[in-house]
């Protein structure tokens, strides 16, 4: 039946109608908050592309994560920046590792956050990469071994959850075997099954001092140009044993996201990433845009898409706004 028996605008005439035939509901619970911790004490390095987003030593971070709980939103991951990097990342599954003292503060803290960590060596290597380097290439098999031992020390600091980003070969499986070995068979793995070699991440590498020394990410990462290849990469990371997936990054992946929704029946996530949320900030500070009104409207798109999780850099000052109104 069309107009004028047909009136779509029927159902936009006031915010009460339009709330009760709203189809995506946006909260606080499918946020998780990007925090990166670092050596020292009382050390705050404000990250000059991302407005609002720290290095910070544990007791700072600490603070921080109560914020973070006062406001409502779930959980965390965490990403270190360490003492001092090797070839072989050493510090990303040191006992002593910044990332391993802030789960450990936490669960002191008795912080009702969960705890998911980042696992790659791309932090903690002098070359910038995200594996072991031989003869100038990053070597796939020698690498694994490295990850798995990162993801047990973070389950052995008390990590609820570890998210393998590095997008090597085979990692899913090879965490998930390590972990079952030490006994820690309840930790669950959100992989980065997804993850893209984008423009997007440039603020990020200078948060988490993690730009390769030479070359680029282009023989690990996924091509931008490449839709069918997300779905077999999910399908390999689910049949090694991930418990939940995730695609990175998200605004010029939206389709990426919905495809992958509308094949897997598992928890799906997605990675709001740094440049996404540099660029926002920026015109905000500039006067171009309604920082708020686009930023509801970018992560209500992503769960629109089909994303249940976000990782955002937003998502305290999301968390005000929906108290707010």
């Amino acid at each position: 039946m069309n107009f004028p028996v047909t009136r779509p605008r029927r159902l936009r005439r006031s915010e009460a109608i339009r709330s009760l035939a709203r189809e995506t509901r946006l909260s606080t619970h499918g946020f998780i908050y990007p925090m990166f911790v670092c050596p020292g004490q009382n050390v705050r390095n404000p990250i000059g592309s991302m407005p609002g987003v720290a290095q910070q030593s544990v007791d700072k971070f600490l603070e921080e994560c109560r914020e973070v709980e006062q406001l409502g939103i779930p959980g965390i991951i965490l990403f270190g920046i360490p003492d001092k990097k090797d070839a072989r990342g050493s510090e990303a599954y040191a006992a002593g590792g910044a990332v391993q003292r802030a789960i450990e503060a936490v669960r002191r803290a008795k912080l009702n956050l969960l705890v998911m960590t980042d696992v790659c060596l791309c932090e903690y290597t002098d070359h910038g990469h995200c594996g072991i380097v031989e003869n100038g290439e990053v070597k796939n098999d020698p690498t694994l071994e490295l990850l798995a031992a990162a993801a047990v020390s973070h389950a052995r600091a008390g990590a609820d959850m570890v998210a393998p980003s590095d997008m090597m070969d085979g990692r899913v499986g090879a965490i998930r075997k390590a972990l079952d070995a030490a006994g820690f068979e309840d930790i669950a793995i959100i992989s980065y099954a997804a993850k893209y070699c984008s423009g997007f991440y440039g603020p990020f590498r200078e948060a988490a001092e993690s730009a390769p020394q030479f070359g680029d990410r282009r023989g690990y990462q996924m091509d931008p140009a490449n839709a069918r290849e997300a779905i077999r990469e999910v399908e390999l990371d689910l049949a090694e044993g991930a418990d939940m997936v995730m695609v990175k990054p998200a605004l010029a992946y939206l389709d990426i996201i919905h495809r992958v929704r509308e094949m897997f029946d598992v928890p799906l996530g997605a990675y709001n990433v740094s440049g996404e949320f540099a660029m926002v900030k920026a015109a905000a500070a500039n006067g171009w845009i309604d920082e708020k009104r686009i930023v509801l409207e970018i992560l209500t798109g992503i769960h629109r898409a089909g994303a249940s999780i976000v990782l955002t850099y937003h998502a305290k000052d999301v968390a005000r706004w929906l108290k707010d109104s």
